[in-house]
Protein backbone atom coordinates (compact mmCIF):
# COMPACT_ATOMS: atom_id res chain seq x y z
CA UNK A 1 0.00 0.00 0.00
CA UNK A 2 2.60 2.45 0.98
CA UNK A 3 4.61 1.51 -2.68
CA UNK A 4 1.22 2.49 -4.25
CA UNK A 5 0.89 5.61 -2.40
CA UNK A 6 4.57 6.07 -3.49
CA UNK A 7 3.74 5.85 -7.15
CA UNK A 8 1.09 8.16 -7.06
CA UNK A 9 2.59 11.12 -5.17
CA UNK A 10 5.64 10.24 -7.38
CA UNK A 11 3.07 10.87 -10.23
CA UNK A 12 1.01 14.09 -9.19
CA UNK A 13 4.38 15.66 -8.04
CA UNK A 14 5.79 15.09 -11.64
CA UNK A 15 2.89 16.38 -13.26
CA UNK A 16 2.53 19.62 -11.63
CA UNK A 17 5.79 19.83 -12.92
CA UNK A 18 5.09 18.92 -16.44
CA UNK A 19 2.53 21.50 -16.22
CA UNK A 20 4.56 24.41 -14.87
CA UNK A 21 8.09 23.80 -15.96
CA UNK A 22 8.77 26.70 -18.31
CA UNK A 23 11.94 27.58 -19.40
CA UNK A 24 14.54 24.88 -20.19
CA UNK A 25 16.25 22.45 -18.96
CA UNK A 26 18.34 24.80 -16.52
CA UNK A 27 15.32 26.02 -15.19
CA UNK A 28 13.57 22.62 -14.96
CA UNK A 29 16.91 21.40 -12.66
CA UNK A 30 15.56 24.68 -10.23
CA UNK A 31 12.10 23.65 -10.08
CA UNK A 32 13.33 20.33 -9.30
CA UNK A 33 15.20 21.45 -6.64
CA UNK A 34 12.69 23.25 -5.01
CA UNK A 35 9.78 20.34 -5.00
CA UNK A 36 12.26 17.17 -4.41
CA UNK A 37 14.87 18.90 -1.86
CA UNK A 38 13.44 21.79 -0.56
CA UNK A 39 9.56 20.69 0.05
CA UNK A 40 9.42 17.03 -0.82
CA UNK A 41 12.77 16.48 1.26
CA UNK A 42 13.04 13.04 -1.15
CA UNK A 43 16.59 13.45 -1.33
CA UNK A 44 19.44 16.02 -0.14
CA UNK A 45 21.31 18.60 -2.08
CA UNK A 46 24.59 16.63 -2.46
CA UNK A 47 22.70 13.54 -3.68
CA UNK A 48 20.67 15.96 -6.10
CA UNK A 49 24.24 17.55 -7.35
CA UNK A 50 25.53 13.99 -8.03
CA UNK A 51 22.27 12.91 -10.04
CA UNK A 52 22.75 16.08 -12.14
CA UNK A 53 26.23 15.05 -12.65
CA UNK A 54 26.01 11.93 -13.95
CA UNK A 55 23.21 12.88 -16.33
CA UNK A 56 25.46 15.57 -17.89
CA UNK A 57 27.87 13.08 -18.80
CA UNK A 58 25.38 11.08 -20.92
CA UNK A 59 23.36 11.82 -23.99
CA UNK A 60 19.85 12.71 -24.22
CA UNK A 61 17.73 15.35 -22.07
CA UNK A 62 19.53 16.23 -18.81
CA UNK A 63 16.63 17.59 -17.37
CA UNK A 64 14.17 14.24 -18.12
CA UNK A 65 16.98 12.21 -16.95
CA UNK A 66 17.30 13.64 -13.64
CA UNK A 67 13.58 13.26 -13.64
CA UNK A 68 13.67 9.55 -14.13
CA UNK A 69 16.34 9.15 -11.83
CA UNK A 70 15.06 10.30 -8.66
CA UNK A 71 11.51 8.48 -9.63
CA UNK A 72 13.67 5.67 -9.64
CA UNK A 73 15.42 6.48 -6.22
CA UNK A 74 11.97 6.84 -4.38
CA UNK A 75 9.93 4.75 -6.16
CA UNK A 76 12.11 1.72 -8.56
CA UNK A 77 12.02 1.26 -12.01
CA UNK A 78 8.20 1.88 -12.12
CA UNK A 79 8.94 5.56 -9.96
CA UNK A 80 11.40 6.22 -13.06
CA UNK A 81 8.65 5.78 -15.71
CA UNK A 82 6.06 7.13 -13.95
CA UNK A 83 8.02 10.19 -13.50
CA UNK A 84 9.28 10.78 -16.56
CA UNK A 85 5.24 10.18 -17.15
CA UNK A 86 3.96 12.66 -15.42
CA UNK A 87 6.92 15.19 -16.70
CA UNK A 88 6.59 14.74 -20.33
CA UNK A 89 2.87 14.43 -21.40
CA UNK A 90 1.39 17.79 -21.06
CA UNK A 91 3.82 18.91 -23.28
CA UNK A 92 2.98 15.56 -25.33
CA UNK A 93 -0.46 16.48 -25.17
CA UNK A 94 -0.25 20.18 -26.66
CA UNK A 95 2.57 19.18 -29.29
CA UNK A 96 0.02 16.38 -30.85
CA UNK A 97 -3.09 18.97 -30.61
CA UNK A 98 -0.39 21.67 -32.68
CA UNK A 99 0.56 19.17 -35.36
CA UNK A 100 -3.12 18.27 -36.11
CA UNK A 101 -4.47 21.69 -36.20
CA UNK A 102 -1.08 22.35 -38.29
CA UNK A 103 -2.34 19.58 -40.97
CA UNK A 104 -5.69 20.45 -40.52
CA UNK A 105 -6.10 24.36 -41.14
CA UNK A 106 -2.84 24.35 -42.73
CA UNK A 107 -1.32 26.67 -40.85
CA UNK A 108 1.95 27.47 -42.24
CA UNK A 109 0.70 30.73 -43.98
CA UNK A 110 -0.49 31.98 -40.58
CA UNK A 111 1.65 34.95 -39.42
CA UNK A 112 1.81 33.81 -35.97
CA UNK A 113 3.62 30.52 -37.33
CA UNK A 114 6.48 32.64 -38.88
CA UNK A 115 6.41 34.49 -35.54
CA UNK A 116 7.24 31.31 -34.25
CA UNK A 117 9.81 30.43 -36.38
CA UNK A 118 11.82 33.74 -35.02
CA UNK A 119 11.12 32.65 -31.87
CA UNK A 120 13.14 29.76 -32.15
CA UNK A 121 16.09 32.18 -34.22
CA UNK A 122 15.98 34.06 -30.40
CA UNK A 123 16.00 30.99 -28.75
CA UNK A 124 18.70 29.00 -29.95
CA UNK A 125 20.88 32.51 -30.34
CA UNK A 126 20.34 32.33 -26.63
CA UNK A 127 21.15 28.77 -26.05
CA UNK A 128 24.65 29.22 -28.31
CA UNK A 129 25.51 31.98 -26.24
CA UNK A 130 24.75 30.09 -22.83
CA UNK A 131 26.40 26.95 -23.91
CA UNK A 132 29.62 28.89 -25.44
CA UNK A 133 30.09 30.73 -22.02
CA UNK A 134 29.59 27.53 -19.69
CA UNK A 135 31.36 24.93 -22.11
CA UNK A 136 34.25 26.71 -24.04
CA UNK A 137 35.71 29.46 -21.28
CA UNK A 138 39.31 28.97 -23.13
CA UNK A 139 40.56 29.11 -26.36
CA UNK A 140 41.37 25.67 -26.70
CA UNK A 141 37.83 24.49 -26.69
CA UNK A 142 36.87 27.63 -28.50
CA UNK A 143 39.13 26.10 -31.20
CA UNK A 144 36.94 22.54 -30.61
CA UNK A 145 33.60 24.77 -31.24
CA UNK A 146 34.57 26.74 -34.11
CA UNK A 147 36.26 23.49 -36.06
CA UNK A 148 32.97 21.65 -35.24
CA UNK A 149 30.86 24.01 -36.87
CA UNK A 150 32.87 25.09 -39.81
CA UNK A 151 32.51 21.22 -40.45
CA UNK A 152 29.23 21.28 -39.91
CA UNK A 153 28.47 24.04 -42.15
CA UNK A 154 30.47 22.40 -44.78
CA UNK A 155 29.35 19.13 -44.90
CA UNK A 156 25.78 18.98 -42.84
CA UNK A 157 24.83 15.50 -42.04
CA UNK A 158 23.71 13.06 -39.63
CA UNK A 159 27.02 11.18 -40.30
CA UNK A 160 29.33 13.78 -40.09
CA UNK A 161 27.76 15.28 -36.72
CA UNK A 162 28.66 12.03 -35.32
CA UNK A 163 32.09 11.95 -36.02
CA UNK A 164 32.81 15.35 -35.11
CA UNK A 165 31.58 14.61 -31.46
CA UNK A 166 34.01 11.08 -31.93
CA UNK A 167 36.86 13.73 -32.55
CA UNK A 168 36.02 16.03 -30.08
CA UNK A 169 36.39 13.23 -27.73
CA UNK A 170 39.64 12.14 -28.81
CA UNK A 171 41.19 15.74 -28.68
CA UNK A 172 39.32 16.11 -25.16
CA UNK A 173 41.48 12.88 -23.93
CA UNK A 174 44.81 13.98 -25.19
CA UNK A 175 43.90 17.72 -24.68
CA UNK A 176 42.33 18.09 -21.12
CA UNK A 177 42.34 14.57 -19.18
CA UNK A 178 45.11 16.27 -17.27
CA UNK A 179 43.41 19.25 -15.71
CA UNK A 180 40.20 17.52 -14.80
CA UNK A 181 39.17 17.26 -11.48
CA UNK A 182 40.47 14.68 -8.96
CA UNK A 183 38.19 15.16 -5.79
CA UNK A 184 35.08 13.36 -7.01
CA UNK A 185 32.64 11.86 -4.63
CA UNK A 186 31.09 8.27 -4.80
CA UNK A 187 28.02 7.48 -5.34
CA UNK A 188 25.78 5.01 -4.08
CA UNK A 189 22.79 3.29 -6.14
CA UNK A 190 20.26 0.38 -5.49
CA UNK A 191 20.47 -0.61 -9.00
CA UNK A 192 22.92 -3.42 -9.69
CA UNK A 193 25.24 -4.37 -12.23
CA UNK A 194 23.82 -6.88 -13.62
CA UNK A 195 21.18 -4.70 -14.41
CA UNK A 196 22.99 -2.00 -15.96
CA UNK A 197 24.83 -4.23 -17.95
CA UNK A 198 21.50 -5.53 -19.38
CA UNK A 199 20.21 -2.05 -19.93
CA UNK A 200 23.35 -1.12 -22.14
CA UNK A 201 23.38 -4.41 -23.95
CA UNK A 202 19.49 -3.83 -24.96
CA UNK A 203 20.17 -0.41 -26.08
CA UNK A 204 23.50 -1.76 -27.93
CA UNK A 205 21.34 -4.79 -29.55
CA UNK A 206 18.92 -1.87 -30.75
CA UNK A 207 21.31 0.79 -32.09
CA UNK A 208 22.64 -1.79 -33.96
CA UNK A 209 19.51 -3.98 -35.49
CA UNK A 210 17.22 -1.02 -35.55
CA UNK A 211 18.80 0.60 -38.82
CA UNK A 212 19.54 -2.93 -40.23
CA UNK A 213 15.60 -4.25 -39.65
CA UNK A 214 14.06 -0.66 -40.70
CA UNK A 215 16.02 -0.85 -44.31
CA UNK A 216 15.06 -4.69 -44.48
CA UNK A 217 11.13 -4.37 -43.72
CA UNK A 218 9.35 -1.32 -45.52
CA UNK A 219 7.16 -0.14 -42.32
CA UNK A 220 6.49 3.58 -41.44
CA UNK A 221 6.58 2.96 -37.97
CA UNK A 222 9.47 0.76 -37.73
CA UNK A 223 11.28 3.28 -39.55
CA UNK A 224 9.94 6.44 -37.29
CA UNK A 225 11.24 4.03 -34.32
CA UNK A 226 14.78 3.80 -35.77
CA UNK A 227 15.22 7.43 -36.44
CA UNK A 228 13.86 8.59 -33.06
CA UNK A 229 16.06 6.08 -31.03
CA UNK A 230 18.97 6.78 -32.98
CA UNK A 231 19.10 10.51 -32.42
CA UNK A 232 17.88 9.64 -28.37
CA UNK A 233 20.97 7.61 -28.41
CA UNK A 234 23.53 10.18 -29.54
CA UNK A 235 22.91 13.51 -28.67
CA UNK A 236 25.14 15.31 -26.29
CA UNK A 237 23.94 19.20 -25.35
CA UNK A 238 20.40 18.65 -24.30
CA UNK A 239 17.14 19.84 -26.31
CA UNK A 240 18.48 22.41 -28.26
CA UNK A 241 21.25 20.00 -29.91
CA UNK A 242 18.60 17.98 -30.56
CA UNK A 243 17.52 19.64 -33.63
CA UNK A 244 20.29 19.38 -35.98
CA UNK A 245 20.17 15.50 -35.83
CA UNK A 246 16.84 15.67 -36.28
CA UNK A 247 16.68 18.06 -39.13
CA UNK A 248 19.06 15.89 -41.00
CA UNK A 249 16.72 12.94 -40.84
CA UNK A 250 13.31 14.21 -41.26
CA UNK A 251 13.72 16.91 -43.78
CA UNK A 252 16.01 15.73 -46.67
CA UNK A 253 13.91 12.53 -46.95
CA UNK A 254 10.51 15.11 -46.97
CA UNK A 255 8.96 13.40 -44.20
CA UNK A 256 8.45 16.93 -42.82
CA UNK A 257 9.52 20.07 -44.56
CA UNK A 258 11.59 22.93 -43.47
CA UNK A 259 8.90 25.17 -42.50
CA UNK A 260 6.46 23.06 -40.64
CA UNK A 261 9.89 21.54 -38.96
CA UNK A 262 10.70 25.43 -37.60
CA UNK A 263 7.05 25.97 -37.16
CA UNK A 264 7.03 22.61 -34.86
CA UNK A 265 10.19 23.77 -32.95
CA UNK A 266 9.22 27.31 -32.03
CA UNK A 267 5.95 25.68 -30.48
CA UNK A 268 7.68 23.68 -27.85
CA UNK A 269 9.42 26.50 -26.74
CA UNK A 270 5.95 27.23 -25.76
CA UNK A 271 4.93 24.42 -23.79
CA UNK A 272 6.56 23.60 -20.36
CA UNK A 273 8.25 20.28 -19.99
CA UNK A 274 11.37 18.67 -21.97
CA UNK A 275 12.10 20.03 -25.56
CA UNK A 276 12.80 16.63 -26.78
CA UNK A 277 8.71 16.35 -26.90
CA UNK A 278 9.19 17.94 -30.40
CA UNK A 279 9.27 14.23 -31.60
CA UNK A 280 5.58 13.83 -30.62
CA UNK A 281 5.29 17.06 -33.06
CA UNK A 282 7.08 15.28 -36.16
CA UNK A 283 5.75 12.24 -35.68
CA UNK A 284 1.90 13.41 -35.55
CA UNK A 285 3.10 14.93 -38.85
CA UNK A 286 4.59 11.97 -40.57
CA UNK A 287 1.99 9.84 -39.27
CA UNK A 288 -0.87 11.07 -37.10
CA UNK A 289 -1.02 9.90 -33.17
CA UNK A 290 0.53 6.58 -33.49
CA UNK A 291 3.56 7.69 -35.34
CA UNK A 292 3.53 10.42 -31.95
CA UNK A 293 3.09 7.80 -30.24
CA UNK A 294 5.87 5.42 -31.42
CA UNK A 295 8.45 8.80 -31.53
CA UNK A 296 8.02 9.42 -28.18
CA UNK A 297 8.90 6.43 -27.03
CA UNK A 298 11.69 6.25 -29.44
CA UNK A 299 13.41 9.57 -28.26
CA UNK A 300 13.39 8.80 -24.15
CA UNK A 301 13.64 5.00 -24.38
CA UNK A 302 17.35 5.65 -24.34
CA UNK A 303 17.39 7.74 -21.44
CA UNK A 304 16.06 4.97 -19.13
CA UNK A 305 18.15 2.47 -20.66
CA UNK A 306 21.60 4.89 -20.34
CA UNK A 307 20.15 5.72 -16.72
CA UNK A 308 19.84 1.70 -15.64
CA UNK A 309 23.20 0.87 -17.52
CA UNK A 310 25.37 4.02 -16.30
CA UNK A 311 23.93 4.70 -12.49
CA UNK A 312 25.80 1.03 -11.28
CA UNK A 313 29.35 2.56 -13.08
CA UNK A 314 29.66 6.57 -13.66
CA UNK A 315 30.61 6.39 -10.06
CA UNK A 316 33.91 4.79 -10.43
CA UNK A 317 34.29 6.68 -13.87
CA UNK A 318 33.45 10.25 -12.78
CA UNK A 319 36.73 9.97 -10.70
CA UNK A 320 38.97 9.34 -13.64
CA UNK A 321 40.52 11.96 -15.39
CA UNK A 322 40.38 10.54 -18.86
CA UNK A 323 36.78 10.39 -18.54
CA UNK A 324 36.73 14.07 -17.69
CA UNK A 325 38.61 14.80 -20.49
CA UNK A 326 36.79 13.23 -23.08
CA UNK A 327 33.70 14.82 -22.28
CA UNK A 328 35.35 18.08 -21.66
CA UNK A 329 35.72 17.63 -25.74
CA UNK A 330 32.29 16.47 -26.37
CA UNK A 331 30.85 19.72 -24.58
CA UNK A 332 32.90 21.78 -26.63
CA UNK A 333 32.25 20.39 -30.25
CA UNK A 334 28.10 20.67 -28.82
CA UNK A 335 28.23 24.63 -29.17
CA UNK A 336 30.39 24.03 -32.33
CA UNK A 337 27.03 22.15 -33.77
CA UNK A 338 24.36 24.41 -32.44
CA UNK A 339 26.06 27.59 -33.80
CA UNK A 340 25.94 25.76 -37.15
CA UNK A 341 22.43 24.85 -36.70
CA UNK A 342 21.99 28.44 -35.37
CA UNK A 343 22.67 29.48 -39.13
CA UNK A 344 21.13 26.17 -41.11
CA UNK A 345 18.31 25.55 -40.89
CA UNK A 346 17.18 28.05 -38.13
CA UNK A 347 18.05 31.44 -39.02
CA UNK A 348 17.84 30.82 -42.96
CA UNK A 349 14.43 29.69 -42.87
CA UNK A 350 12.77 31.74 -39.59
CA UNK A 351 14.70 35.24 -41.03
CA UNK A 352 12.84 36.51 -44.46
CA UNK A 353 13.28 40.42 -44.14
CA UNK A 354 14.43 43.12 -41.84
CA UNK A 355 10.94 42.73 -39.59
CA UNK A 356 11.92 40.10 -38.80
CA UNK A 357 15.42 40.19 -37.86
CA UNK A 358 14.46 43.27 -35.70
CA UNK A 359 11.66 41.21 -33.46
CA UNK A 360 13.89 38.67 -33.46
CA UNK A 361 16.89 41.10 -32.11
CA UNK A 362 13.96 42.00 -29.31
CA UNK A 363 13.09 38.40 -28.34
CA UNK A 364 16.52 37.45 -27.96
CA UNK A 365 17.12 41.12 -25.72
CA UNK A 366 14.24 39.72 -23.76
CA UNK A 367 15.97 36.53 -23.03
CA UNK A 368 19.79 37.47 -22.61
CA UNK A 369 19.48 40.60 -21.11
CA UNK A 370 16.06 41.17 -19.52
CA UNK A 371 16.17 37.28 -18.02
CA UNK A 372 12.57 36.63 -19.11
CA UNK A 373 10.86 32.79 -19.27
CA UNK A 374 11.07 31.36 -22.59
CA UNK A 375 7.16 30.55 -22.59
CA UNK A 376 6.59 34.86 -22.07
CA UNK A 377 9.24 35.54 -25.25
CA UNK A 378 6.82 33.33 -27.36
CA UNK A 379 3.78 35.25 -26.34
CA UNK A 380 5.87 38.91 -26.96
CA UNK A 381 6.49 37.41 -30.66
CA UNK A 382 3.64 36.03 -31.70
CA UNK A 383 1.89 39.04 -30.35
CA UNK A 384 4.78 41.77 -31.83
CA UNK A 385 4.91 39.06 -35.26
CA UNK A 386 0.94 39.44 -35.34
CA UNK A 387 1.09 43.70 -35.15
CA UNK A 388 4.47 43.88 -37.46
CA UNK A 389 2.38 41.87 -40.21
CA UNK A 390 -0.16 44.23 -39.99
CA UNK A 391 1.51 47.01 -40.29
CA UNK A 392 4.19 46.42 -42.79
CA UNK A 393 3.87 43.12 -44.38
Amino acid sequence: MEKKHSLLEILWTSLRLGLTSFGGPVAHLGYFRDEYVDKKKWLDDKTYADIIAICQFLPGPASSQVGIAIGMLRGGFFGGIISWFGFTIPSVVVLVLFAMLYQTFTLGDAAWITSLKVVAVAVVAHAVLGLGKKLTPDRPRLAIAIVAALVMLLFPSAIVQISVIIAAAILGFFMFSRNAETNVQPFSVSITKKQGVAALSILAVLLIGLPIVAQAVSNTYLTIFDIFFRVGSIVFGGGHVVLPLLEQEVVPNGMVTSGEFLAGYGMAQAVPGPLFTFASYLGTMISGVTGALVATVGIFLPSFLLIIGALPFLSELRSRSSFQGILTGVNASVVGILLAAFYDPVFTSGIMNGAHFGLAVILFALLHFWKKPAWMVVIVGVVLGEIIHFLFL
